[in-house]
């Protein structure tokens, strides 16, 4: 019998018998947000078919079925035309370009990015992005349970940061380059996770499917409008046109990891972002000990990458302090829970912000300028690339094992 289908979400369409999906804790958020909590809830069991077909067959086949993908991705789906079927077709999905997808954007890379320092890039990646990803006390459990995130903070940190760092370059999403390659790695780790878990009793019905949809929009959110309104408090505030642009770009990235384009097609500006940001949060629970196992590893390593930086202003305890001043002010009543401590910076932010929003105005007064930030900005990444492509990354390396 047909399922009779109500309630959307940007055009989301969710089952209408969703009360068994929803937990407990959810029930405050659905109380606000009406059919738009039913819609995540129904997401949060919803996994990735395409990428999870893939793993059967890695499993199933072995490094056959491993080379194919990586060849297929590296120089495309005709230098494998005996690819097997579930490989296949992953192949024709992410060389499938949507209509929506600007080709100048692709060439240009995501400027908006690019033009942000690297030390205020830096901050809001650890502090803003990281920080809110793993606020999600599933996302907190997954992580903890691979056993990698604390105790080798600094190279999860470092891989996370190569990934980002090769998606955002001009031409890094065109097919075979290094952010396409490595972005469709990343959403297969995701699918190795999603079955290793589930193999090992997840509890589904409470956390949701690992890396379910709703936890990937999370994830889209917290390399967009995350970092920026993180930045929001150093004064570094992006006009509509820059925030278009950088969304649009993203928007692509979203596809490449399996997102269902409802979720961000709609999104251009952080006023939108920031409402389906709220709601994944509403039905969200709060950060545990796992949440703050990880922030405390990720702030250790992050203020003791930024105080080794050539001509370095700074100690790592004081970059710990501007870090922790800057999470304190972003994730405000979720700060403690976090594990984020009072900052004796604190007080200084307002007198930064003006300092930085002057230098932004300035910044777009003088012809030339943005641009001249863009390309330092790349010269910058292609430094942090250099410096991090010693050995293979986890998303790498699953794809590759035999």
């Amino acid at each position: 019998m047909a399922t009779r289908l109500e309630g959307s979400f940007n055009g989301i369409v969710t089952p209408s018998n969703t009360d068994a999906l929803v937990p407990e804790r959810m029930t405050p958020a659905r109380g606000r947000n009406g059919d738009r909590a039913d819609v995540m809830s129904h997401m949060r069991q919803v996994g990735d078919p395409l990428a999870d077909a893939v793993i059967v067959e890695f499993d199933e086949l072995g490094r056959s079925a491993r080379s194919a993908l990586q060849r297929g991705l590296i120089e495309g789906r005709a230098s494998v035309p005996d690819a097997p079927p579930a490989v296949d077709a992953l192949l024709v999905h992410v060389e499938t370009v949507p209509h929506w997808v600007a080709s100048k954007l692709l060439d240009e890379g995501d400027r908006t990015s690019l033009a942000v320092p690297p030390h205020w890039r830096n901050l809001a990646f650890s502090g803003g992005s990281l920080a809110h990803t793993y606020s999600s006390p599933a996302i907190a459990r997954l992580l903890v349970g691979t056993g990698r995130l604390t105790s080798a903070a600094s190279r999860r940190l470092a891989e996370t940061g190569l990934w980002n760092a090769s998606t955002i370059l001009p031409g890094g999403l065109r097919h075979g380059a290094p952010g396409y390659v490595q972005t469709v790695q990343v959403r297969l780790l995701h699918a190795r996770v999603r079955a290793s878990a589930m193999s090992h009793g997840w509890d589904a019905d409470r956390w949701g499917v690992p890396i379910n949809q709703a936890d990937v929009a999370r994830t889209w959110l917290d390399f967009t409008v995350v970092p920026f309104t993180f930045l929001e408090g150093v004064g570094y505030r992006l006009t509509p046109e820059e925030q278009s642009r950088m969304y649009r770009y993203w928007w692509y990235v979203g596809h490449l990891l399996g997102l269902d384009e409802q979720f961000f097609l709609d999104i251009e500006d952080h006023a939108r972002a920031g409402e389906l940001l709220d709601l994944l949060d509403s039905i969200t629970a709060p950060p545990d000990e796992n949440s703050r196992a990880l922030v405390g590893a990720l702030f250790d390593a992050a203020t003791a990458a930024l105080a080794v930086v050539p001509e370095s202003p700074m100690a790592a305890s004081d970059w710990r302090d501007l870090l922790n001043a800057l999470a304190g002010r972003y994730h405000g009543k979720d700060a403690a829970a976090l594990g984020i401590p009072d900052s004796p910076l604190t007080a200084m932010l307002p007198l930064l912000a003006a300092g930085e929003a002057k230098a932004r105005h300035y910044q777009a007064q003088v012809p030339g300028a943005v641009q001249q930030a863009v390309e330092d900005g790349i010269l910058a990444v292609h430094g942090l690339l250099t410096a991090l492509t010693e050995g293979s990354t986890a998303y790498q390396e699953h794809v590759a094992a035999p």
